[in-house]
């Protein structure tokens, strides 16, 4: 499945100006490639906002959630985002589509997770907000279109990283999510 996003003036000018404030904020830190995984993870912990998010390898939810990443934009018109939930440690983790947000059940349940990895990230259709899908906008993993409450769809994430993904027809009403794995 091909996907098409088209962009309004707005999210363009968030996107440039995020990746301009990106590239000030490495200058600024001293970003480079010399830098240990855990200076560049604490450089991306910092939101379009200026506030910081706790670092990827904390433990608590309530401190993400007063500096919610937003990784670089991909969550910032997402209206459930509370920040990234901490599955870490479990087998097996539960994601709910179709969930009230952006105007209907146009949501993921949570909308970003942190999991271990071997962890399998099962989604469950609500059966609300009509058809909805789940893929990873590198092409990871793709489910079917489906709108029944009796459908699922899963995937185990084996290596490290950050994994973004939408709902296709409703991505432009932000249902998108986040999988963070580590």
């Amino acid at each position: 499945m091909t996907r098409t996003t088209e962009l309004s003036r707005r999210q363009f000018t968030a996107l440039a100006a995020s990746s301009v404030l990106t590239t000030a904020l490495a200058g600024c830190t001293g970003s480079s490639a010399d830098s240990s995984p855990d200076e560049t993870a604490e450089a991306t912990a910092t939101t379009t906002n200026g506030e910081t998010a706790e670092s990827p390898n904390g433990d608590s939810d309530s401190a993400e959630s007063s500096g919610r990443q937003t990784f670089d934009g991909w969550l910032e018109d997402v209206e459930n985002y509370d920040g990234v939930r901490d599955k870490t440690g479990t087998d097996a983790v539960t994601v709910d589509v179709g969930t009230e947000a952006n105007g209907g059940a146009f949501g993921f349940g949570p909308a970003a997770i942190r999991i271990s990895t071997g962890t399998t990230v099962t989604w469950e259709w609500t059966g609300e907000g009509g058809s909805h899908n789940v893929v990873d906008t590198d092409g990871s993993f793709e489910s079917e279109l489906a709108g029944s409450s009796s459908h699922t769809f899963e995937h185990t994430f084996e290596e490290t990283g950050t994994y973004t993904y939408s709902c296709v027809p409703h991505e432009t009403v932000g249902m998108k999510g986040v999988v963070v794995v580590e």
